[in-house]
Formats: C-alpha cells, sequence, structure tokens
C-alpha cells in the first residue's frame, strides 16, 4: 500500500528576534501531535535537515527591512502554497518599524563605524505589503494556542477561528477587574485584538498593544479618555509606538499626537 505523502511545512526568518519561532518549539506535545501529520522540511531553528519546496505551509516572521529580504520574499511566496505571517514583525514591521517615523541614515551614522558597509531601506515593512499573504497571526511573540488551531485549520481545509475581538473580552472571561476605570494604569486593552488571554491585565498592569489593533478599533475614542484624566501627547503617542506602531490604526493615531 503507497504511503499518504504528508504536507510539507517551512518556517523562514526574515528581520525579527526568532521570539515566535521559539513558540512553536514551545508548543512541545502539540507539536509532536503536529508533526505527525505533516513533514517538517525547513525549519532552521530546529533542525539542519532542509528538504526542497515547494512546501504546502510556509510560516514568515520577521519584517522586510533590507533590498535582500524584498527579493527573498518573493522566492519564499513562488515556493509556497499557503503563507501565514507569524508576529508583529511580520504583520505591522515590528519594533523596528520605529525607524519609519525618523532618518534611517542618521541612525545607520550613529551606529556604524563604517554607514556606507550597510545596505538597508529606509523602513521596516510587513510581509503583505510586498507579496499576498493567506493569513496573518499577530502577537510579539505569537499565541502557540493560536498557531495550533491555524496549523490544524490549514490541514482540514476550514477557517481559522483567531478571534477579532478585544482584550478585555478576555479580562471579562477570566473575571479581571478592569484597570483602566479601577485604578488607571494606561491600558490599549480596548483597541488590541485578544490573544495573550489577558497576561498582564492579569498582574494589575496596563496592555501594551502585543497583538496589534483590533477589528475597527476606535483609537481616537481611547486617546480622548486618556487626554481627559490629563496625559500629554508625547504619553500618547509613546502609548501607540511600541511592538506594532506602523500598524495603521496605532499609527495614524501617533501621528495625530505629534507635535
Amino acid at each position: 500500500m503507497k504511503k499518504e505523502k504528508k504536507p510539507k511545512l517551512a518556517v523562514w526568518k526574515f528581520s525579527s528576534c526568532d521570539g515566535c519561532q521559539l513558540s512553536l518549539l514551545d508548543c512541545e506535545d502539540e507539536l509532536l501531535t503536529i508533526a505527525d501529520r505533516i513533514e517538517i522540511a525547513n525549519f532552521r531553528e530546529a533542525s539542519r535537515q532542509v528538504l526542497r519546496g515547494p512546501y504546502d505551509i510556509s510560516l514568515v516572521e520577521g519584517s522586510i527591512t533590507t533590498p535582500h529580504d524584498a527579493e527573498r520574499i518573493h522566492q519564499v511566496r513562488r515556493a509556497s502554497k499557503f503563507l501565514v505571517t507569524i508576529g508583529a514583525c511580520a504583520t505591522a514591521g515590528g519594533i523596528q518599524a520605529l525607524r519609519n517615523f525618523k532618518d534611517v541614515k542618521e541612525f545607520v551614522s550613529l551606529v556604524y563605524a563604517t554607514p556606507s558597509y550597510i545596505e538597508t531601506l529606509n523602513k521596516s515593512t510587513p510581509i503583505a505589503d510586498h507579496v499576498f499573504v493567506d493569513f496573518e497571526l499577530r502577537g510579539c511573540p505569537i499565541s502557540k494556542t493560536q498557531l495550533i488551531d491555524v496549523l490544524g485549520a490549514l490541514l482540514v481545509g476550514r477557517k481559522p477561528t483567531t478571534p477579532t475581538y478585544s482584550v478585555c473580552v478576555e479580562c471579562k472571561q477570566r473575571g479581571i477587574v478592569c484597570g483602566l476605570v479601577a485604578f488607571g494604569p494606561p491600558c490599549m486593552g480596548p483597541v488590541t485584538q485578544a490573544g495573550c488571554n489577558a497576561l498582564c491585565p492579569s498582574y494589575h498592569r496596563g496592555c501594551y498593544g502585543c497583538f496589534g489593533p483590533k477589528e475597527t478599533p476606535n483609537t481616537s475614542a481611547l486617546a480622548s479618555y486618556w487626554r481627559g484624566l490629563g496625559m500629554k501627547n508625547d504619553e500618547l503617542l509613546r502609548l501607540h509606538r511600541s511592538y506594532n506602531a506602523y500598524a495603521e490604526p496605532f499609527r495614524k493615531e501617533s501621528e495625530a499626537h505629534e507635535k
């Protein structure tokens, strides 16, 4: 009897910290279950073995920051049936997208002894700015539970069930008292997509927006609420410029508070 061919999985890294790839390794027992259904053909973080494409599923971590990146992502897209971006870097440009608001040449001249050796783009951009993306999985880092759901969905041909509602819903589900109302830490929860199981609010901290903007976020209303409590423009700007600074709703809101 002919053995059924398993779908091939590839994991690719661009400009990033590897944290989202590590989330895949953190799946542990769940990863063993997935590994029985797919063939991990190209995953440099986990194995030296590299099998040639094409690949059925490609997970892409990291943003596009160099001319070489911009060329390589097209090669990845051509070799992939489904391309899924994982993490804030791949879906919104990442923390390195803070460079997009300044002159990157100035940064290069300050950091490197010989700036002429450095070949970089003026902006750090998400993968979807360069190629078609089948699904975006947000987070800094991503949720391993959501990752397993996405992989399982692709394997059986269904739509992933990743939520688009806010972190506030997760707080309510866990019975966490709303810090924004009760004791006042700056909290991005009302405009941030769920996925972390309200990790920071569970420790009496405000949400930092790790999972990027939720579906149709009202960032201006939240900023007006904070302004009414005495928050200054520079504070409002910094709140919106972190892991997902170049995600459009956060970018536009931060720009509204620039001097």
